[in-house]
């Protein structure tokens, strides 16, 4: 027994260090030995620290721009058609809307003028209502509560219930469109809303769109311990969120999202990587290899899947999506460090080191390809 709980106890102390001192060389090399076009990944001089992913199409800009002057001019009715065109696919729908949020943030006459013409439109008010939500928040700030003015936290406290109670009314001109249900969900936890009074907002969200990210999002965060959950709790949500996602969607990468508030609460030790939860992230993966390569949520998912696939000690499965990424590391949690650049050419370096990938041969390596050739 005593020569088994030796074993046992060099097994639990040298294990670790091994690993530790492997991951210590990995780093080294990477710092000094490592070429990203040996392995068939953009040089480093060709990384690109400005954005997560690739910039929207000319054409999708285009048709952004010419929705903003329109409103701005005075004329709401291609913002109107442009969120009625994504018929019931309520992500885009409320893709579409947010786009129009960030419209009406520079002048929102147009936004009065809608309503005033067309009172029966769920769209505008819902807009109006999530408008109220976003004042709210710039009212009250990002600072804790005993840090806001007595006078900013009473304003905040009096208009997101007078936003809950917009959506409500918005809810009553579409019962089927889900986006009320959004602007609910994501106004309740401000509002204090206990579990008991969240629920059947909640019931009313995913009664319509079981699947709505942005919602999922919101619910997240609602259950997160910052709030009215628990780490507990906010984890088995997300956990749900990504089993139930169907194919194509993003909906599996709210854990991630849930993975990330863990730590930021926490602390990288919070991350679980053993191997229940590298099961979760390979789940993950191969949920994020079939959504569609243009959905704007993507590289930001990506870029938090690689992260904690190299932490769960994953590299192989790393490597794959910094093929995937390309050149782009403008996100969490490369933009955290002093030089995104120089902070994700090394996790490149680490991931292929410690999986044991072999250089390519020289013929099938990449040509130079420098940030000065990426759209801006």
């Amino acid at each position: 027994m005593t020569y088994f709980l030796i074993l046992l106890l060099a097994v639990l102390v040298i294990a670790p260090l091994r690993g530790a001192n492997r991951r210590g060389r990995a780093v080294t090399w990477a710092r000094s030995g490592f070429s990203a076009a040996a392995y068939g990944l953009v040089p480093r001089d060709g990384l690109d620290p400005r954005r997560a992913g690739p910039p929207i199409s000319a054409e999708r800009r285009a048709r952004s721009q010419a929705v903003a002057d329109a409103a701005w001019g005075g004329n709401w009715r291609p913002a109107a058609a442009h969120v009625e065109a994504a018929g019931r696919d309520w992500d885009e729908r409320w893709s579409r809307l947010a786009l129009l949020a960030e419209i009406a943030e520079q002048d929102d006459a147009w936004l009065t003028a809608w309503r005033s013409a067309d009172p029966g439109s769920c769209d505008a008010a819902t807009l109006e209502a999530q408008r109220m939500v976003h004042r709210a928040w710039e009212i009250r700030g990002s600072g804790y509560a005993h840090e806001v003015p007595a006078e900013n936290m009473a304003e905040f406290r009096e208009l997101l219930p007078a936003a809950i109670e917009a959506a409500h009314r918005a809810a009553l001109l579409a019962p089927e469109d889900p986006g009320p249900w959004v602007v609910m969900v994501t106004a309740a936890r401000g509002a204090q809303y206990r579990p008991d009074r969240f629920q059947p907002l909640w019931d009313g969200l995913v009664s319509r769109a079981p699947h709505h990210y942005e919602g999922h999002w919101q619910g997240m965060q609602y259950w997160c311990a910052k709030w009215f959950g628990t780490d507990e709790e906010m984890m088995a949500f997300a956990e749900r969120a990504a089993d139930g996602a169907p194919a194509g969607s993003p909906l599996a990468g709210i854990y991630l999202h849930a993975l990330h508030e863990l730590e930021k609460r926490n602390g990288p030790r919070a991350v679980p990587a053993n191997r229940a939860a590298r099961r979760r992230l390979k789940a993950v993966a191969e949920a994020l290899a079939a959504v569609p390569a243009d959905d704007s949520r993507l590289p930001v998912l990506r870029h938090l899947l690689v992260d904690y696939l190299g932490r769960a000690g994953m590299y192989a499965e790393a490597l794959e999506q910094y093929r995937v990424i390309g050149p782009w590391c403008g996100a969490h949690p490369w933009v955290d460090q002093a030089d995104p650049v120089v902070a994700f050419d090394l996790a490149r370096g680490v991931a292929v080191k410690l999986s044991r990938t072999r250089p390519l041969p020289t013929e099938l390596r990449p040509v130079k390809n420098t940030a000065s050739q990426h759209s801006r």
